[in-house]
Parts: structure tokens; sequence; C-alpha cells
């Protein structure tokens, strides 16, 4: 059984495993949209995709590392992934891997003109109080407005981009697939509730607060590593190239 200290592979496949699934699961947008994962403590050297690959045929030989605190831009680099996610290793407090998504759901709840996930279900019980609401946007992430993201970069385990999108973040590739997988759901089931049009019943707080504590020994339990070891099993069976 894979534990909280066991991940199989190696980093650079954990990685492109991620991006492989967030394909098959309509969680990418073309050729955009950047995960990228640390390779230091500091977060100074991150591994990130190149620019122009799609996360469908995304292989741990692809991803670059790159230097978060150099001057200059690498050429294969999109302008978007080395603002956002150079500033988020900088300045984010202790986050190792972070996933930054316009998946549907998680970026339609960021449209509303509140954009709260209440919980109303299990899977939202998990991030209640646990997201950081970001109303601020000015622009596509570069210069300052990346900067402006980057401090806030693991201030929860899901930064709600307001007209934009969503970032989840972990310590690891296991731990920030897990948190954007299951935001992703949450908002989903809350988002088709209130497509019903009838009313939704959240629960009380304190039941919330328990249940969110609860999803919080799942995961030290090392729920989201044989999560991702399953999607590398998966993987291994009819796609084994990511790992080149």
């Amino acid at each position: 059984m894979t534990t909280a200290t066991e991940l199989p592979g190696t980093p650079r496949e954990q990685l492109a495993c991620a991006f492989r699934w967030l394909a098959r699961l309509d969680m990418h947008e073309g050729v955009a949209n950047h995960c990228s994962l640390a390779t230091q403590a500091d977060g100074r050297r991150f591994l990130v995709n190149p620019e122009g690959r799609h996360f469908a045929e995304m292989r741990a030989s692809d991803l670059v590392e790159v230097d978060a605190s150099a001057a200059q831009r690498p050429e294969s680099i999109d302008p978007t992934a080395w603002a956002i996610h150079g500033a988020m290793h900088r300045q984010g407090r202790g986050v190792g891997c972070v996933m930054h998504a316009h998946s549907l759901y998680a970026t339609a709840l960021a449209c509303l003109e509140t954009p709260e996930l209440p919980p109303v279900e299990q899977n939202a019980m998990r991030f209640f109080e646990r997201v950081h609401i970001d109303a601020g946007f000015d622009g596509m992430g570069l210069d300052e407005e990346a900067e402006r993201l980057g401090k806030l970069a693991g201030t929860a385990p899901i930064l709600l981009l307001g007209n934009h999108g969503v970032v989840a973040t972990g310590q690891d590739v296991a731990e920030a697939f897990d948190h954007l997988y299951y935001f992703e759901r949450a908002c989903r089931s809350y988002l088709v509730a209130r497509a019903s049009g009838l009313p939704v019943r959240p629960v009380a707080p304190e039941i919330a607060r328990k249940t969110a504590r609860q999803w919080e020994d799942y995961l030290a339990q090392g729920s989201a590593h044989m999560h991702l070891a399953a999607l590398m099993r998966l993987l291994d069976r009819d796609a084994p190239d990511y790992r080149d």
C-alpha cells in the first residue's frame, strides 16, 4: 500500500501523469494553463510545462527546469507561466507544487458575483474555510498582476481567482492534484444543484468544520498519494510513454 511517505516514480513522472489526467478529465484549455513543481526546498528552481505542448502529450522529459529568480524568461516557457509560477514559487508560503487551471466548474464559480462554495456536500466541506477568494483581477497574469498573485500562493489549498480560474497548491504533485480534482468536483455538484432551481441546503458551520478536519485526517493517511499512484498504474497500462 502506498503511504504518505511513498510516491511511485520520479517527480517528473508524477507531474507528467498529472498533466495527462487533467487532459483526460477535460481540465485543460488548449495549450494554455500550467503546472509547476519545485525542485529545491526554497522554490527557486522548478519544473514547468513548455510552451505549446498539450497536456495530453506531456512526457516527463518535456518538462523544463527553470530558475524563478532569473532575470529573463526562457524562450521555451509561456509568458504567463513564467510570470505566475515564478512569482508563486518565489513568494509562496511553502508551496511545492502549483497547478493553475481554467477548469469549467471552478471557473464558472469564479465568475459569480459571490464566488463562494457553501458546504452543501462532502467534497465541498473538505474546503470549508480553506479557499482564498481573490477579487482583484487586473488582466492576464503578467508583471504586477503575477507578483500580486504570487503573494497569495499557499494562503489556502485553493486560490479561486475571480473572473479567471483556480490555483491548487500542495507540498507535492499528489497533494496539489488531489486538491484540484476534488475542488472541481465540489464546484460541479454545487452548480448543478443550483441549476435545478431548487433551494440548496448547506450544513451548519460546525458540521462543515468537523468534516473538513476529518478530510485532513484522511489526507494525512496518504489518500492523495494513493490517488496519484492509482492514476499512474492506469497510465502504465495504456499510455506508458508519459514516463519517457
